[in-house]
């Protein structure tokens, strides 16, 4: 297993290698979590504080539950109730965790880079759980685990992500990620949301829906980033659910054996339909659990754990 790093802060800096490290630990993990006592040892007496700065449902408390299966003891930070209200520095608030013997924080930010700020001077390992637009690591790995998990592989698979691509953090993660372990990714959605640029990367860039959902294997839908968006960009949902949400008519262009995908949280009824969100072809929820796993993974991994103390 090739795994020697001390944070997780991004996957377009990972090798191959490291990813499916990762990947491979996080199957391990998923088993553990479907045995009758899925509490296991390897954080005993460490302290992991989740500090989001920003909202979150699945993350925060999927990374929570990580930490306890792992036995570590957890601190939920509510940046509402903290002294960041009072004018605290980011630098100065992990300082002073630090100095509470926190061993593992997780920061979600609404600046891009602020958990690579903090590597430069932390003690305690830092995970990006979302920095701004920049990168969502573990979404973009729990989504790589499913896929890998239900296909059998990831190389050779036809992804498309179709949304708001230019303000996701997920989706440069998933960008990262597949492409690396050798998928084809197509990116669809208004020209607004999905520019040229993006073929930098190594992606296709197209904007005609059928096109981009015909010859898929993976379709991952993303929401519309109102909060990061600093001028409209279309003219209004309405408009984009006409051109681009997913509903019963526009399953005609997708495989039969496609998977839906969909980070969460899902705004039914305007990137897709509720009945398809909940469809027999929709791995949403398996997404959820499968992020438990790779957060646990995530956990050991950064804390210096190895492969052989999972047998």
């Amino acid at each position: 297993m090739t795994w020697n790093r001390s944070h997780l802060l991004d996957l377009q800096s990972l090798s191959v290698a490291e990813l499916t490290a990762i990947l491979d630990t996080a199957r391990a993990f998923k088993a553990i979590n479907e045995r009758s006592i899925k509490r296991v040892p390897p954080l005993r007496g460490k302290t992991v504080v989740n500090l989001f700065v920003e909202p979150s449902t699945r993350t925060r408390i999927s990374f929570e539950l990580a930490a306890l299966r792992l036995s570590a003891d957890v601190i939920n930070f509510s940046a509402e109730a903290s002294s960041l209200k009072k004018g605290e520095t980011l630098r100065d608030t992990v300082r002073n965790l630090e100095s509470l013997n926190a061993d593992i924080i997780i920061l979600r930010h609404g600046a891009s880079g602020a958990p690579h700020y903090l590597a430069r001077f932390a003690r305690a390992h830092i995970i990006n759980a979302g920095d701004g637009a920049h990168e969502h690591p573990t979404q973009g790995l729990l989504d790589t685990f499913t896929i890998r998990e239900r296909k059998g592989r990831v190389a050779g698979l036809n992804v498309t992500i179709l949304g708001d691509i230019l303000y996701s953090r997920v989706a440069r993660s998933n960008i990262w990620a597949l492409l690396k372990l050798g998928a084809n990714v197509t990116l669809c959605g208004p020209p607004t949301l999905v520019p040229k640029v993006f073929e930098r990367f190594g992606c296709r860039v197209i904007w005609d829906l059928q096109e981009a959902l015909k010859d898929a294997d993976v379709v991952n839908l993303l929401r519309i980033q109102h909060e990061r968006q600093r001028v409209t960009m279309f003219p209004s949902l309405g408009e984009y659910t006409a051109l681009f949400g997913l509903n019963q008519a526009r399953m005609k262009w997708v495989k039969p054996d496609a998977l839906i995908m969909h980070p969460g949280p899902i705004n039914r009824g305007v990137e897709l339909e509720g009945d398809i969100a909940d469809g027999a072809q929709s791995v949403i929820l398996e997404q959820v659990t499968n992020g438990l796993a790779v957060r646990m993974a995530v956990l050991f991994l950064v804390n210096g754990g190895k492969a052989a103390e999972l047998n």
